[in-house]
């Protein structure tokens, strides 16, 4: 399991990679993250997110806008989520801690999640998603 930051002239251009669909989600919430709040993420405060879709790439951007969102309104910070995928639903719960202005002000503002470019390709190796986070 793994994401990278690809270059791009403007946004932020994400390439996540896991062995399973559940992995992978997870590793592009933890990019999300990442992006906007830097490496310093603790728990002890949990939500959980269930969303439908009617295809993946829709699926995966709906999780992430809604994680985005629930950080945003609640001022939540999350270090991980444990992501179960069932057809075109998904449950989430994400484990996170109050934003810390003094810890948590490492990141880049995160505007929304991005359909242009996304790409959800499988391998014998499992899966890799391409995804554009708007700053």
């Amino acid at each position: 399991m793994s994401y990278e930051e690809l270059s791009h002239t403007a946004d932020v251009n994400i390439r996540a990679r896991a062995p399973t669909l559940d992995a992978l989600f997870g590793e592009a919430f933890q990019a999300l993250m990442q992006v906007m709040y830097g490496e310093d993420r603790g728990g002890g405060t949990s939500r959980t997110l269930d969303i439908s879709a009617p295809d993946l790439e829709s699926l995966i951007c709906e999780f992430l806008s809604e994680a985005l969102y629930v950080s945003e309104v609640e001022g939540l910070v999350f270090r991980q989520a444990d992501v179960h995928i069932d057809g075109m639903q998904i449950h989430a719960i994400l484990d996170g801690e109050p934003f810390d202005p003094a810890r948590h002000n490492k990141g880049t503002e995160v505007k929304g999640i991005s359909y242009s470019g996304m790409s959800i390709q499988r391998d014998a190796k499992g899966y890799m998603l391409d995804i554009l986070f708007d700053v």
